[in-house]
């Protein structure tokens, strides 16, 4: 006579829980995003690029405010960043143009934490060394002040900050008569242009809970 047992419940082998697989992370977007300009300069009127005035300021508030959407890790904010240069074409002529500037500006978070800082510098001496004219001077012309040199700022936003501020720090200025440097509140010390973000959609914030 054969006997069978069933083996103890405790002894049989489960079949491993299948979890669903985690998600894709999002695609990452590339975007101009939203800004508030308080100085715009202009529209170049080759470029076409709107240029805006960074001011040196000291309340992030009063910036150049760049909107951040909600975002998975760092975003990627790109910029130009120009010197400013009021051209006389009679100072052209008698070959007194020239001018060494140097603009260095902030990136900020709203409460006032730095996190980046960026620098252009260049020369001028004819109208070759400027970037552009910017149209809406007298008489539909163009107006006198205008972007000269470029360089490209990248930053890394952290992740968690949903908006930027740009404020001026200080521009040092190189003349043939002189040198001097500018840092006092509401003056323009760059320009920038072609601001672009790059970042990975994330989940919008939780609202904050409502007191009982």
């Amino acid at each position: 006579m054969v006997l069978a047992f069933a083996a103890p419940v405790w002894s049989q082998t489960r079949k491993p829980v299948r979890r669903p697989a985690p998600a894709p992370p999002a695609a990452p977007r590339t975007i101009a995003p939203d800004m508030t300009c308080p100085a715009p300069l202009g529209v170049g009127v080759k470029t076409r690029l709107a240029f805006c005035e960074v001011m040196a300021e000291r309340d992030p508030s009063a910036g150049v405010l760049i909107q951040i959407p909600p975002h998975q890790g760092a975003a990627t904010l790109t910029f130009d960043l120009h010197n400013l240069h009021t051209y006389s074409e009679e100072q052209v002529k008698a070959r007194r143009a020239y001018a060494r500037y140097t603009a260095t500006i902030g990136v900020l978070t709203m409460d006032n934490t730095l996190i980046s800082r960026a620098v252009v510098q260049n020369e001028f001496r004819t109208a070759r060394d400027l970037v552009d004219r910017v149209g809406g001077g007298a008489g539909g012309g163009v107006k006198a002040v205008a972007p000269t040199g470029a360089e490209s700022i990248t930053v890394a936003i952290p992740e968690g900050e949903a908006q930027v501020s740009l404020l001026g720090e200080k521009l040092a200025v190189e003349r043939i008569d002189g040198a001097a440097t500018y840092s006092q509140p509401g003056r323009p010390i760059a320009v920038v242009s072609n601001v672009t973000l790059e970042y990975r959609p994330g989940p919008a914030p939780k609202p904050p809970r409502k007191k009982p």
